[in-house]
């Protein structure tokens, strides 16, 4: 069988329903890490590098902090039904290791993203040098990792051709390497054999 790129992936997700599920999915380490990055934060303005179809956009752009919330992605079919579903935050379909933001922003997430990337430190950097304002505050998680062994088969799994399997200790080389400062790492809903979604957060000093 023909291996497809994420986004060949992602976008037959949206074409099966199967998009839906990464709200469901995701929700609690989202949850975990959105707490984390905006505590103690009055205003704010948010990117979700590989927002999907926009399900953390709408939901960090309800909250009365968030003076905007730009969500882009790879796949523009994603990006079209981010756009049915929200007509308020702005949404950019495009390749996340090169896109520029027209103004930097406070805050940059995102959720099991980094991985599709044959070199994800590309991607990091891009996002240190041109997404994030000074003091900025960067957040990203992943469930596929080294340490959580049962993610390993899914390459086979999804057939897809691009999946980074790294250490946690590599991850924090490759956002300090970024430039990234502050530094913090933890896992959120580990149960049993899942070890959880490994989080790294830092800042932009």
């Amino acid at each position: 069988m023909i291996k497809k790129s994420p986004i060949e992936i992602f976008s037959d997700w949206v074409d099966l329903g199967k998009d839906d599920g990464m709200e469901k999915n995701h929700s609690e380490s989202v949850n975990a890490m959105l707490n984390k990055i905006l505590k103690n934060l009055d205003d704010f303005t948010f990117i979700d590098a590989g927002c999907g179809n926009g399900w953390v956009v709408r939901m960090v752009s309800q909250m009365d902090s968030c003076f905007s919330a730009v969500g882009v992605d790879g796949s523009l079919k994603m990006i079209e039904k981010a756009k049915m579903l929200d007509k308020i935050s702005k949404y950019e379909c495009a390749e996340i290791s090169i896109w520029k933001p027209k103004q930097k922003k406070d805050v940059v997430h995102s959720m099991e993203v980094f991985y599709y990337f044959k070199d994800p430190l590309v991607v990091l950097k891009n996002i240190y040098d041109n997404w994030l304002n000074e003091n900025g505050k960067f957040i990203m998680g992943i469930d596929f990792y080294y340490e959580n062994t049962t993610s390993h088969n899914w390459p086979e799994k999804t057939n897809v051709d691009t999946m980074t399997l790294l250490t946690i200790k590599e991850w924090e080389s490759i956002v300090n390497k970024a430039g990234f400062k502050n530094i913090e790492s933890w896992r959120e809903g580990e149960k049993n054999q899942w070890r959880g979604t490994l989080i790294i957060s830092a800042t932009k000093n």
